[in-house]
């Protein structure tokens, strides 16, 4: 059994190598690496089930739009990190880096969504608004959405 996302991510890149999610040289995969746990280390943590569900709890007593002020706050503290490494490229562009997906595309489209789902003003990044929008013009991150999804309420059943 697999569990944590980059983990399972870095054994898919591993056992299936092409198309890689990693770039060649060392010093572009740190990079990459880097991206991804902006998301998955700094910004998915403080927002996933079991910190919002204690936010909420008896003791703590939060409200809904005091837990999802919460997750705006982190949210936009994380993003505002990720948008500064993403001009810190040399070259611009279509994705986190480089010409493909990489691991850093692949966590930043499902924070981007989550950060939609709690309202969080976005216009502050707009270099990871273009490169989400352009990773979701793909077939591959299209039909990982969360809409398209067996257990989603919204799954378009054609």
């Amino acid at each position: 059994m697999l569990t944590q996302s980059l983990a399972i991510i870095e054994y898919l890149e591993e056992k299936y190598p092409s198309p890689p999610l990693l770039p060649a040289r060392p010093e572009d995969r740190a990079y990459v690496r880097a991206l991804a746990q902006i998301i998955a280390c700094d910004i998915h943590p403080l927002n996933n089930l079991r910190v919002l569900n204690y936010l909420r709890e008896e003791r703590l007593g939060h409200d809904e739009e005091a837990v999802r002020h919460w997750c705006r706050h982190w949210i936009s503290i994380g993003l505002e990190a990720f948008e500064i490494w993403l001009q810190k490229q040399r070259q611009p562009s279509p994705f986190c880096f480089g010409d493909t997906p990489t691991l850093a595309d692949i966590c930043l489209v499902p924070q981007i969504y989550n950060a939609r789902r709690v309202g969080c003003d976005l216009s502050g990044f707009p270099i990871s608004m273009r490169i989400a929008a352009h990773c979701l013009d793909l077939e591959s991150f299209q039909r990982a959405a969360p809409e398209q999804q067996p257990d989603s309420a919204n799954q378009n059943r054609n």
